[in-house]
């Protein structure tokens, strides 16, 4: 195949070149008899084409030599930016590696330094402990079951509304329907982040955060809404990183096989999420 498209260039460029050659003889005919050799015997049509397909060969072979010399450096600096990369990359796996195992022996230590009276404190420890092992150790793989999702959620926002007490009304809905099927880890948890982080902190007003999720037809269906405190005008806060990321991780994980549709109002933060599963 390589063998076949190598020959073909070659027939093509000896093509050219003879053509440019062909093209070339009248307009050095004419610059040897008016310029160059005028009152002279003219070189014959065979000498011309001869020396205009040597000259054209010359620096065409130049230039694709020129070429090639410049792509080669190109691809060279490319390969060592991969390999640097990769390096990179293999540095922060083994680093990543080491960490968690000083951090869930730290939590160890804190668990047991609470007092055993304190069950709410420890109880919150292990959830936190549970959640990050999941982070680190679980979603790794491009697919998880979305039974494990959804305890890692569910995970999240009790750890949320033991914070928050009594300040925040927390509605979460897991339908029958979520179940059996797998998804990418954690696509939806950076839109509940942000409805806890931005429901309002104005005593007087109504703070509310409702999660559901549901199944209906191949279709997965999540909608997160915050209330917001009224003429709350900061909205670039809302489009972070982890936004971002999110909106980001959709396009190529589930592309056109998603929509999502945010309302941002004064009053509320409202997500809606469907993903075509099948």
């Amino acid at each position: 195949m390589f063998a076949k498209k190598y020959l073909l260039f070659a027939v093509f460029l000896v093509a050219g070149i003879a053509v440019t050659a062909l093209l070339r003889v009248p307009l050095a005919t004419y610059l040897n008899r008016n310029y160059f050799i005028p009152g002279k015997p003219q070189p014959g049509f065979v000498t011309l084409f001869t020396n205009s397909m040597l000259n054209i060969a010359i620096w065409t072979i130049v230039l694709i030599a020129g070429k090639l010399m410049i792509d080669r450096f190109r691809v060279q600096q490319y390969v060592d930016d991969i390999a640097r990369q990769k390096e990179r990359a293999e540095l922060d796996f083994l680093n990543a590696q080491f960490n968690p195992h000083f951090l869930f022996n730290s939590i160890n230590s804190i668990y047991a330094h609470i007092d055993k009276q304190n069950a709410t404190a420890r109880n919150m420890l292990l959830t936190f402990s549970e959640m990050l092992r999941y982070q680190l150790y679980e979603c790794n793989s491009s697919n998880i079951a979305i039974e494990r999702e959804m305890n890692y959620i569910k995970n999240y926002v009790e750890l949320q509304t033991a914070r928050k007490d009594d300040t925040v009304a927390v509605s979460i809905n897991i339908d029958e329907s979520v179940k059996g099927f797998t998804i990418a880890p954690l696509l939806f948890i950076a839109f509940i982040e942000n409805s806890f982080k931005y429901v309002g902190a104005a005593e007087e007003n109504e703070k509310r955060v409702t999660i559901s999720f549901k199944k209906r037809n191949g279709m997965l269906t999540f909608h997160c809404c915050n209330t917001k405190e009224k003429n709350f005008v900061n909205n670039i806060e809302h489009k972070g990183i982890g936004m971002s990321n999110a909106k980001r991780r959709l396009a190529l994980l589930y592309p056109k096989k998603h929509s999502l549709l945010v309302a941002d109002t004064n009053e509320s933060y409202e997500v809606n999420l469907n993903i075509q599963l099948t």
